[in-house]
């Protein structure tokens, strides 16, 4: 397990910055950080942030404390397999689907990720062969409310194949939590009662990350055991430990500014590390108006990496293709300890809690009052271009505007210098995979470094950062017309009518904190996309 730093001219940004690095590894040393948190110290982070610690530091010892829980898995495994079970269908959000993302996607195997409200994503998924499909719902406090649909919704479908649905779901929750009441009521196939002192964006190696990784399929001992040599390291008070130089490199970074952390893969073999990275650097870190806001980008060579201004650090997962950029590299279990290590660390620089989120809440709440009086009328757009409605707030277009690119110039121009834009897509991430490239795009155009994240998903992420961090993001929100929408059983609403609302909640919170947005709704989706990439190409011509 390695951090490399980056080298550089000695009047250069990451010269200044290693040499900022020294004197914070050396305070970190003195002060036995590294001993201490392996030891599950709660007074680290000082005694505000003491109770919450207390109850969330079990995550340094899950390379240990998880193995007896392979070979349950394992043994599940084969029963399923036994009885023609093969395909993993799992339900979650957050940090409950994003580990198991990167685990399954790494070792090839395969796992069907529902982090979604899409009506369309959703019926892809039961579109499957369901009498070769478990489900696995899972939900640390057992009221997501998305994963609570998505089970409703199997159950209801497995049922009309004449399939049992208790013997086909199997359940990861807390214990003692309504998920875990209701699943021994319902008889569920199993049920897996994960670490109650693990917040979820530290839970990758604990059930919720490698119950349906191990049901797919994924090597559970390797990654145990990846973890377990790098731990050694990481526990240790000296200034050649790889938790404390990135931690220190990162603190230090934002110290002068820079706090956009950029990641890009650079030949890891790592499938998707930097969205599971995301949540866990954005959730941690992003309160009281700090924080350090995570770049997830699609490759070195990809606008806001190759192009880093000096408010954003580049990071590579993999080794290091030249002197300017830090890099991270090992296997998969090492580099997962190695970033929960560093981000609880830069919180204590930060001094700030890195196990709470206190502005997640926000949007729900502004989401679940919406679908409690679920009016259809949004009133009337500020102007339609196209396939494309625009809705701003009042203030944020100029009188006169009448175009898409009009509109999305005056968001821009909003955007303070070494702001950042953030590009929130409640669409469907298979279907409408070709939205992504919106972010290179607007990147190349603005020179700002922007964020993409699918909708809800980013709420479980960077969702907390954009309230609770640097107060200095501009936002651009896309929804899509509902082709087939689906009713959620038991659920006086549909999928469609619950992605509306985290949308529009999502936005008023926002605007609420005084940040602009600018929501663009397609008609047509196809069309409306392809008539946004036409105005973001224009809009820096």
């Amino acid at each position: 397990m390695t951090v490399e730093k980056p080298a550089g001219q000695p009047e250069s940004v990451q010269e200044r910055l290693l040499a900022e690095t020294a004197p914070l590894i050396e305070q970190l040393v003195a002060e036995r950080v590294a001993s201490r948190l392996m030891a599950q110290d709660a007074t680290l982070w000082g005694p505000e942030a003491e109770p919450e610690a207390s109850i969330r530091l079990a995550w340094t010892t899950l390379h240990s404390t998880s193995r007896p829980l392979v070979e349950e898995i394992e043994k599940l495994r084969d029963e399923l397999a036994a009885e023609g079970v093969d395909r993993v269908v799992l339900a979650g959000m957050g940090g409950s689907s994003l580990a198991p993302e990167v685990i399954t996607n790494t070792a090839g195997v395969p796992l069907v990720v529902l982090d979604t409200t899409d009506p369309g994503q959703v019926a892809d998924a039961l579109s499957g062969d369901l009498t070769r499909t478990v489900l696995v719902v899972s939900s640390k406090s057992g009221s997501t409310v998305e994963t609570d649909s998505h089970r409703r919704i199997f159950e209801e479908a497995f049922a009309a194949k004449g399939i049992d649905a208790a013997s086909r779901i199997v359940v990861v929750t807390d214990p003692e939590s309504p998920l875990a009441t209701s699943a021994g009521e319902a008889g569920y196939r199993k049920v897996f009662l994960a670490d109650p002192h693990v917040g979820g964006r530290y839970s990758a190696l604990t059930a919720f990350g490698l119950v349906p990784s191990g049901l797919a399929g994924a090597d559970l001992r390797e990654l145990l055991a990846d973890a377990a040599r790098t731990a050694h390291d990481l526990a240790d008070d000296r200034p050649d430990n790889p938790a404390l130089i990135l931690a220190a490199a990162l603190g230090a970074a934002h110290v002068r500014g820079a706090e956009k952390v950029v990641l890009a893969d650079t030949g890891s073999g790592i499938k998707g590390f930097g969205e599971w990275a995301e949540q866990l650097i954005a959730e941690s870190t992003g309160k009281n108006g700090t924080g350090l806001l995570p770049v997830v980008v699609e490759s070195p060579d990809s606008p806001g990496f190759a192009d880093a201004g000096e408010d954003a650090t580049p990071v590579a997962i993999g080794p290091a293709q030249d002197d300017t950029m830090l890099s991270t590299s090992g296997d998969l279990g090492g580099l997962f300890l190695l970033w929960e290590y560093a981000t609880a660390i830069v919180g204590r620089l930060l001094a700030i809690n890195p196990f709470d989120q206190p502005d997640v809440e926000a949007a729900k709440k502004a989401a679940r009052s919406l679908l409690d009086s679920p009016s259809t009328d949004e009133g009337a757009p500020t102007l339609v271009d196209g396939p494309v409605e625009v809705f701003a707030p009042p203030g944020l277009l100029p009188e006169g505007t009448g175009t898409l690119g009009d509109a999305l110039r005056a968001l821009l121009a909003s955007a303070p210098e070494f702001g950042y834009l953030a590009v929130q897509a409640y669409l469907d991430r298979i279907a409408d995979a070709s939205a992504v490239v919106l972010r290179g795009e607007l990147a190349r155009r603005t020179g700002l470094q922007t964020t993409f994240g699918w909708g809800p998903r980013f709420l479980h992420s960077t969702g907390q950062y954009h309230k609770g961090g640097h107060q200095n993001g501009v936002f651009l929100q896309i929804t899509g017309a509902v082709a087939e929408d689906m009713q959620v059983p038991g659920r006086p609403y549909t999928l469609g009518t619950l992605q509306r609302a985290q949308a529009l909640g999502d936005g008023q919170v926002l605007v609420e904190h005084e940040r602009p947005v600018l929501r663009l709704h397609f008609t047509d989706r196809a069309a409306g996309l392809a008539h946004l990439v036409k105005a973001v190409q224009e809009v820096g011509a």
